[in-house]
């Protein structure tokens, strides 16, 4: 099985971490291939960057230059699931989704911590559209930026822990979701310093994106996410031939 891992960002060093940390879960026999997008921001923080990312990610998906199982979208938040959906024949996971439904299965109410203020009203829009918010607590932000995520992991930690207890203490969260494709594989150490289950989307993703498989599953192409209708498309793809 071969499962593309989409960052959303142009960041290399990010795509190397989010994909280790999907190779970490991922069941033996399952390649991960990390894929960054060959335009687009150094990291997606607001709707402008957002949208343009959507478009370099499917961008990078229809310029892959080979077979695959399944895609994991690994921006939290992030719009262009749909899309992706609409473009590929095979599972496409958003770890945004991902990470709310593992949530779900392990209490009754999930918070999210993020990076910076202004994507905690994305997140929530996000998770509305998926019909997940009622089960939300809280979405948190760390005050960190997607950038400093990397430059310091001590400090990402702390600020992260900060408000992972805070959603536990007062808002009534009994699971902690980690609200960004960089703060993949810091789980362990949140969950040491809240008490409470901590869900990484990048891991939740990966596992679901294999479990459909397996089940010989994938979109439905009937009605919402049926393939693009044929029309000319000037300029796309911009990075190569269609799949």
């Amino acid at each position: 099985m071969r499962i593309l891992v989409v960052n959303v960002n142009t960041t290399a060093a990010m795509t190397d971490s989010i994909a280790a940390q999907a190779r970490a879960v991922a069941r033996p026999g399952t390649e991960i291939v990390g894929l960054t997008p060959s335009f687009g921001p150094e990291s997606v923080e607001g709707n402008f960057e957002s949208y343009l990312s959507a478009v370099a990610v499917m961008d990078r998906v229809q310029a892959y230059d080979g077979q695959y199982d399944a895609v994991v979208q690994a921006g939290f938040g992030e719009h262009g699931r749909e899309g992706l959906q609409e473009l590929c024949d095979v599972p496409v996971v958003d770890i945004t989704e991902a990470a709310a439904h593992v949530a779900c299965l392990l209490g009754r109410k999930y918070a999210v911590v993020t990076t910076l203020s202004r994507a905690v009203g994305q997140i929530e829009d996000r998770l509305m559209l998926a019909g997940l918010h009622t089960r939300c607590a809280s979405v948190r932000a760390s005050g960190l930026s997607v950038l400093e995520l990397e430059e310091d992991q001590d400090a990402a930690v702390k600020a992260i822990a900060e408000q992972a207890r805070l959603s536990v203490e007062q808002d009534g969260a009994e699971v902690v979701c980690l609200g960004c494709g960089g703060m993949a594989g810091l789980d362990a150490e949140i969950r040491a310093a809240t008490g409470a289950p901590v869900v990484d989307g990048v891991a939740a993703a990966v596992a679901l994106a294999e479990a459909l498989v397996g089940l010989g599953l994938t979109t439905s192409k009937i009605g919402s996410y049926a393939a693009p209708r044929p029309k000319t498309v000037t300029g796309w793809p911009v990075s190569g031939s269609p799949r």
